[in-house]
């Protein structure tokens, strides 16, 4: 629902009466009568949130100092020509409009018979500054990750991408919190409908307050039943900035270090920052165990129960009798072994992220050694259950991207209800089943199995970047998310010549 408009007008007292009465009982606020001028004959009104100005050397202090010297004339005319030498000030012509400049955090200021709000940029709201990204550790490329401060993430994206084709486009969302978002993006790389449809979706919501981009996430997706998720999460700026140069688009939001890039698809999951960054052997490697991982990760646990209750024989008869003798005694079905297990480790998992520092690694490393030991010793379960669900949570953990590794931390008991329930019957139905939804899912128009599917919509070039990433020197376009007559990315130049002279330098 609109609300009405409440024009600034030229009378000082009806500005702060208005202003009073939208923030009463806001001890927080700031509110300061001052008379300016020479003469101290122009009176003003300055308001703003206690922690988010600084009175000492800000820009604030020094535009005060110059209007408290100032004729009365030359005051009002440095306010209604622009010329107060500060390149972020803003000018409202409405209380909501000055009410919502105050709450970003910036001075507001009202001078008697001026006829607009001067917004005043200051430190603004405090946050934690730029930290190290926890969730996404590489071991070569920056350690920056993104902050609290939707500015600040804005900024260490175009410090790595410095063109003034990036843009950023600035949206509100929330009816009470009125979040700051931001969309950045590349102007020439980047499908103009899929900017369109960006917002079309922001714009197809109201809610009481966006205090996460993850509510973003969760009101814009397609099909929010899928496990999987449809928009990619980072912490790294770096990998905003590889994205936006791939014609993807960055959606930042205040309040939030978790940066959300879209379209993705299934590969986009399974890369890191340091596979471009280090030669391309050892990140074909890293990659290729990471498409291993996602996959033992959801199947293991089930093909374990398909292997010991229904196909015994596939077996080698060493193993086989390995196997009966490790049971012996355990009271429970294989299935409820299995079952408990996992429910154990996600329960470790889960009282590691939420107890503090160090005390949650050392949970998560000493409770999973004592409670599989004790659950042996006890007969409650046999070793080989407590070595494949340990592979299984090592094979999640491998999985870059956590959201990512979530699906199939969720699929993994899907798969064991129906391999305990139909043996290899029941997981190649499942893996029917999954692959059945993940052809069908798209993330704004891009499949998500690509260049599993549709490699021939690029000319197969993002075949070249897939399981395995060919030399750098060959990845010369871009993929399927930039603009198709702006898909070249690098042209190598001839040096052969120069090669010599350095050989012949060298002979000499």
């Amino acid at each position: 629902m609109r609300m009405e408009k409440t024009p600034i007008t030229g009378l000082l007292s009806e500005n702060i009466a208005h202003m009073e009465r939208l923030f009463c009982v806001c001890d927080d606020i700031k509110k300061k009568q001052m008379k300016l001028g020479k003469n101290k004959d122009v009176e003003c009104y300055l308001t703003f949130i206690e922690v988010s100005v600084d009175m000492g050397s800000s820009a604030l202090s020094e535009l005060l100092k110059y209007l408290r010297g100032a004729e009365k004339e030359e005051i009002y005319e440095a306010l209604s020509q622009n010329a107060l030498g500060i390149s972020d000030a803003t000018y409202f012509e409405t209380i909501e409009e000055a009410a919502d400049g105050l709450l970003t955090g910036e001075a507001i200021l009202f001078v008697d018979g001026f006829e607009k709000a001067v917004k005043i940029p200051d430190d603004g709201y405090p946050n934690m500054g730029v930290n190290e990204a926890d969730s996404e550790k590489v071991i070569r490329g920056s350690n920056e990750g993104f902050t609290d401060s939707v500015k600040q993430n804005a900024a260490l994206v175009r410090k790595r991408v410095r063109s003034p084709k990036v843009k950023v486009k600035q949206q509100k969302s929330g009816v009470r919190s009125k979040t700051n978002l931001y969309l950045m993006y590349i102007e020439d790389l980047v499908y103009p409908k899929l900017l369109e449809e960006i917002e079309r979706r922001l714009d197809g919501f109201e809610i009481d307050g966006v205090l996460d981009s993850g509510v973003i996430e969760q009101l814009t997706e397609e099909k929010w039943y899928s496990p999987f998720p449809q928009f990619q999460t980072t912490e790294r700026p770096d990998r905003a900035a590889m994205s936006i140069l791939e014609g993807r688009a960055v959606l930042l939001s205040d309040n939030s270090p978790i940066a959300l890039i879209l379209p993705t698809d299934y590969n986009s999951f399974i890369k890191t920052s340091d596979d471009y960054y280090n030669r391309w052997e050892i990140a074909n490697l890293g990659r290729m165990l990471r498409y291993l991982s996602s996959f033992f990760a959801m199947t293991l646990p089930g093909f374990y129960l398909a292997v010991t209750n229904f196909h015994t024989q596939i077996l080698p008869t060493t193993l086989l009798l390995s196997f009966a003798d490790a049971r012996s005694g355990v009271p429970f079905p294989a299935v409820i072994e299995v079952i408990l297990m996992e429910l154990s480790f996600e329960l470790l998992r889960e009282a590691g992220v939420r107890l503090p520092g160090a005390m949650g690694n050392t949970i998560g490393i000493v409770g999973g050694l004592i409670i599989g030991q004790a659950a042996v010793e006890a007969n409650l379960v046999s070793p080989i259950v407590v070595i494949v669900i340990s592979f299984t949570a090592l094979c999640s953990f491998a999985i870059p991207n956590e959201e990512f590794a979530t699906a199939f931390r969720i699929l993994k008991f899907f798969f064991i209800a129906l391999c305990a329930w139909l043996g290899f019957f029941g997981m190649l139905a499942g893996l029917l089943a999954v692959l059945i939804h993940l052809a069908g899912l798209k993330s704004f128009g891009i499949p998500y199995l690509m260049p599993f599917v549709g490699a021939d919509l690029n000319d197969y070039e993002d075949e070249r970047d897939f399981l395995w990433r060919q030399p750098i020197q060959k990845l010369r376009r871009r993929p399927i998310f930039a603009r198709r007559r702006e898909r070249t990315k690098l042209v190598i130049k001839k040096r052969e010549r120069e090669g010599k002279e350095i050989e012949d330098v060298f002979r000499e």
